[in-house]
């Protein structure tokens, strides 16, 4: 199903901190370095000193929500949740990191954990991760998720697929049908949000696993490593697909060039693909997704090495790679997106709703002609890691932080 708000990584090491109640929008908290002079809501000074190649590709005007709303409260009770979805009758669906899913209602009401899903890998980065639902859930109750799979000493993203049991207690007739290889010995860059495109197909992401060793296959057509992908219900290449037919590239391969895509979601009105995905040390981007593109990574970027240094040659445009439509330095720490379609609040149309981790927000921008025209952060306040953002049937957010707290944010 399309990822957008009307339809439907660390781990974490503190002890759970007390969630907050409701609160009133909210307002930026970022620490000033000179405000007068600076109309965008980032105000530190960026890692680097890269120069975008366009106007607007990073630190664009602020923007501020007019319509009053509110963020709830809904539960503190979730164990280290990772995705959340809606289902067909307005409920939510929740991943958990250690391998469970969770149902909770719009009011926070959660069941009991559903179980049987393959075990999983959930130290630091890995886990039970993105969930979607077969479009023809109502009737057939399959589900399709994306976890952390283990092989002997080593892990991948892997793709399952199961039937929601009818006392939605566990999974069954699990199948695992995609293994993106090779498979490495990292905790790290599993990438690994997957939803459905309108041909019924799976697109999911993919990590290059923070190492150095195998960041280069990021750029590679003959690894799974640093790409967006996209499979039949079975797991086989779909149809369509930009690299059919190329000698020595894996013709499930949609684009290529990417660090680790954890936010994937489809603009409601154009249909267009976009994704978010973590930079090192800057270089957060948001990309529009072109089937066949390469987006640089890690020949490009306009981030740095954690140590400071430079990622490679320190280039940030290179012919035959993609521009990111835009960037942050410092780092929001991107994880799930969704696009507001909903009517709830108008001004929100079509605008795209990103939960931050180090950032500990929720970023709202304006997308205009493909562009970002406008940027806003919400839930500055909270003080949490936000992990996922997607839209119930009611038009509201729904949000979820490492933490373990289900946030409702709307009229």
């Amino acid at each position: 199903m399309y990822r957008t708000l009307s339809s439907v990584m660390i781990s974490v090491a503190v002890v759970l901190a007390a969630c907050n109640p409701t609160t009133p929008n909210n307002v930026n908290s970022a620490s000033p370095t000179d405000s007068s002079t600076n109309t965008s809501v980032e105000k530190n000074e960026p890692n680097s000193q890269y120069k975008p190649a366009f106007a607007g590709q990073t630190r664009i005007a602020a923007v501020k929500t007019q319509t009053a709303f509110e963020s709830k409260l809904l539960s503190k009770e979730l164990n280290r949740p990772w995705a959340i979805i809606s289902l067909p009758d307005g409920r939510l669906l929740i991943t958990e990191k250690e391998g469970t899913m969770r149902i909770a209602t719009t009011a926070g009401v959660l069941g009991t954990p559903i179980t049987g899903l393959p075990p999983v890998d959930h130290e630091s980065q890995g886990g039970l991760l993105d969930v979607a639902l077969d479009p023809a859930f109502s009737t057939n109750r399959l589900i399709y998720w994306t976890y952390s799979g283990i092989v002997g000493d080593a892990t991948l993203t892997a793709v399952a697929k199961g039937k929601l049991s009818a006392d939605e207690k566990t999974i069954e007739s699990v199948k695992v049908i995609y293994q993106a290889t090779p498979a490495f010995n990292s905790k790290q860059h599993y990438g690994s949000r997957i939803l459905f495109d309108k041909t019924g197909n799976l697109i999911f992401s993919t990590g290059e696993r923070s190492d150095k060793r195998t960041r280069p296959q990021a750029q590679f057509l003959n690894s799974s490593l640093g790409k967006v992908i996209r499979i039949t219900t079975d797991g086989k290449p779909a149809a369509g697909n930009p690299f059919s037919g190329v000698d020595s590239a894996r013709p499930e391969l949609y684009s290529y060039g990417h660090r680790n895509v954890q936010g994937l979601a489809f603009h409601p009105t154009t249909g267009d693909l976009w994704e978010t995905e973590f930079g090192p040390k800057g270089g957060d981007e948001l990309n529009r997704v072109v089937p066949g593109k390469n987006y640089g990574w890690p020949t490009i970027t306009y981030g740095l090495e954690y140590s400071g240094e430079k990622v490679g040659e320190g280039i940030q445009q290179k012919a035959g790679m993609e521009q990111p439509v835009y960037y942050w330095d410092p780092v929001i720490s991107p994880s799930g997106i969704t696009f507001y379609s909903g009517n709830s609040i108008p001004e929100w149309k079509d605008n795209l709703f990103i939960s931050g981790l180090s950032s500990m927000q929720i970023t709202r921008l304006v997308i205009k002609d493909n562009k970002v025209a406008g940027e806003e952060r919400l839930l500055t306040d909270v003080k949490k890691r936000f992990r996922d953002v997607t839209e119930g049937k009611d038009g509201a957010l729904y949000a979820i932080t490492d933490d373990g707290c289900l946030y409702r944010i709307g009229k």
